[in-house]
């Protein structure tokens, strides 16, 4: 956990992507985020959490389904929304956290 709470407070947005192997919208999130990524390069930190190995972390984090994809800034969670969004969507997000 210690090592997550590094992880999130950061001055730059991180998004972390909670995600299942056998979820099939997670597949379909995953190029989109390296899209945004990309996109916004040193602007942004993107972390996959699979929640099949970090149910305590996803307990903490009351992720019910994925994928789910959390927005941190400086160690507080700004945004958070389950399901697929589009690269302009995500990256507007992010832009304006």
């Amino acid at each position: 956990m210690s090592k997550f709470s590094e992880i999130i407070n950061k001055d730059i947005p991180v998004l972390v992507d909670f995600f299942a192997t056998w979820c099939g919208p997670c597949k379909t999130l995953s190029p989109i985020l390296k899209e945004v990524k990309d996109d916004l390069g040193e602007g942004v930190s993107i972390i996959k959490i699979d929640v099949d190995k970090n149910q305590a972390l996803a307990s903490k984090y009351q992720v019910r389904g994925v994928p789910t994809m959390i927005l941190f800034k400086n160690g507080k969670q700004v945004w958070r929304q389950s399901g697929v969004l589009q690269k302009n969507d995500i990256i507007n997000i992010i832009k304006s956290n």
